[in-house]
């Protein structure tokens, strides 16, 4: 299931009824009007809404090799399109149906069925170049758009309501019938204009990234075919997303008189489709898959299908084997980051701690900007008992990345190990406070304050945020009753 069923319906149904949105105050397509949602506000409607989905969703991938393709691959897409000063950040929903989606503030969600789905990069970083075009002519925020009398709670559940929509069709048609709101149903789908200028403006976004422009037809014509066979996976993208014989026409009118060049698949998305299908089922299962496309040579990557079978036999707790296909994967000589992680990882579970880190701090001097190296060897210092070290790469991080939350759990979790409690529960009030739990924020300073092992300087700063967070809770409660 895409989202929780029940905080999502029930969410939307408050929206909706509080609130319907009026066609008559969105902006007209193709400029912002000035009575439009700020950008301030857009993006914080949808970090709201992202911590809602990292606190609630099931089907929230954590995972920190998808997660840094996808946003490797949405950043340079991203840089060749209008941001209005978002920023992207691209996460993955554990999830088969075929979808992706975009939400205000730069937020974007691809379900792990259309990675598996795509037939080539291109064809991926079309659908995403098309949400990416959502975003930055700012479709969502018209969609939310109402007056200036709004919250920014009511946009939240607004804005979730909407999320709902595009992820689940079924929860969102009984949240709108129960509401009594049946008018908002037409604004819950992109418009065709909308649709239509997302295909222009990711199609050039295409080509200037250096990606195969007839990628977007290519999967868009697949898919819609698909309807009749695989109606449930399809269904969800094409609901929300209306695909016409004319959006597809123009689609191709625009790949009219561009000359034929072949864009090859970067080694990581095959590499992070192995590992999206080692995942799936039982590990034996995986195995025995994977074994036998190595033995028909049914594959277009190698080193792919033997990462995908390494990551079957690292998910069975089979050491020896996972370390001899990541082995024989990287011995190929196509270098990638995420070789480098899983044979670092292989090695530490196999007892060879030093090796694993060694591996892991060649590959973050190979790939400075990869952000699961960092957190991955972050984790493994932990796991090796060298605390002191952790503590210092997320501190040293932290400098760079000051809201990251992971980087702040890794903080946490390094002072829990070194025994220091009043600074472990500093730590979580951040991640608390990231996560927009202000009143758990406040509550981790409290604690940190009653543990009573921090010197002056730590208790002077737990003191100054402490007093930071209390009076954001009373504008948060003030923002709520108004």
């Amino acid at each position: 299931m895409p989202f929780s069923r029940r905080l999502i319906a029930a969410l939307l149904v408050v929206s909706l009824a509080a609130s319907p949105l009026a066609a008559q105050d969105l902006p007209e397509l193709g400029e912002v009007s000035s009575d439009a949602l700020s950008v301030a506000t857009e993006r914080r409607i949808g970090l709201q809404i992202m911590q809602e989905i990292r606190q609630r969703e099931a089907s929230y991938l954590d995972d920190y090799d998808v997660e840094a393709y996808l946003n490797q691959l949405g950043g340079r897409l991203a840089g060749f399109s209008g941001d209005p000063g978002f920023g992207f950040e691209f996460f993955a929903l554990n999830d088969l149906s075929i979808n992706a989606f975009a939400m205000p503030g730069g937020y974007i969600g691809v379900h792990t069925g259309l990675i598996l789905a795509a037939q080539s990069e291109s064809e991926l970083a079309g659908v995403l170049a098309h949400e990416v075009s959502h975003v930055t002519q700012r479709h969502i925020a018209r969609q939310l758009f109402q007056s200036k009398r709004i919250g920014i709670a009511s946009m939240v559940a607004m804005g979730l309501g909407l999320l709902a929509a595009r992820s689940s069709p079924q929860a969102a048609s009984a949240a709108i019938a129960t509401s009594q709101a049946g008018a908002m149903s037409a604004q819950l789908a992109y418009s065709r204009d909308f649709e239509r200028e997302s295909d222009r403006l990711g199609f050039e976004m295409l080509g200037k990234a250096g990606f195969d422009e007839r990628g977007m037809a290519l999967f868009f014509e697949r898919l819609q075919q698909s309807v009749r066979l695989y109606e449930n996976n399809a269904i969800a993208y094409l609901r929300t997303h209306p695909l016409t014989g004319e959006r597809l026409a123009d689609m191709q009118n625009r790949e009219q008189g561009l000359s034929y060049r072949q864009v090859p698949d970067s080694l990581d998305f095959h590499l992070v489709r192995a590992k999206l299908r080692a995942a799936q089922g039982r590990p034996a299962e995986a195995i025995k898959d994977f074994t036998a496309l190595l033995a028909e040579r049914k594959f277009i990557s190698e080193p792919a299908i033997r990462y995908g079978l390494a990551t079957a036999f690292y998910r069975d707790r089979d050491w020896p084997a996972a370390q001899r296909e990541i082995d024989a994967a990287r011995a190929l000589g196509q270098a990638s980051a995420m070789l480098d992680r899983l044979a670092a990882d292989v090695r530490i579970k196999g007892n060879k701690a030093d090796d694993g880190l060694r591996i892991y701090r060649e590959a973050m001097a190979r790939y400075p900007q990869n952000r699961a190296l960092i957190y991955g060897y972050g984790s493994a210092l932990l796991e090796a008992r060298r605390p002191n070290d952790a503590l210092r790469l997320s501190e040293l991080q932290l400098q760079t990345q000051s809201a990251d939350l992971r980087l702040h759990r890794l903080r946490a979790a390094s002072y829990a190990a070194l025994g220091q409690r009043g600074m472990q529960h500093r730590a979580l009030a951040e991640v608390f406070a990231l996560q927009g739990q202000t009143a758990g924020a406040i509550e981790q300073l409290e604690l940190a304050r009653k543990a009573g092992d921090s010197n002056f300087y730590e208790t002077s700063a737990i003191d100054a945020r402490l007093r930071e967070l209390k009076l954001r809770h009373l504008e948060e409660l003030k923002e709520k009753r108004n």
